[in-house]
């Protein structure tokens, strides 16, 4: 399984429990794609949420963000880590 970095713009002012129930709804549906949502970052000011994930490819991360209601912007494979 690869790992991938997702990028959402747009969320200004989003909340914790916003970013937890968001976060929720992709556990809840994960397995269906063979992904693991690890780890989800917000910063309410300027917009910006990333979701740290494994999974077969970027399009099944897309798929679960589209089928919870919050496409990814971006989708960057993190083939590297320390």
């Amino acid at each position: 399984m690869a790992r991938f970095m997702d990028v959402h713009r747009g969320m200004q002012g989003i909340t914790a429990d916003q970013l937890m129930e968001a976060h929720k709804a992709d556990l809840a549906i994960e397995n269906e794609e063979g992904v693991h949502f690890e780890h989800a970052w917000a910063d309410p000011e300027s917009g910006l949420v990333y979701c740290l994930s494994e999974a077969p490819s970027p399009e099944a991360v897309q798929r679960i963000h589209e089928r919870t209601g919050h496409r990814a912007d971006e989708i960057h494979p993190m083939p590297l880590s320390v």
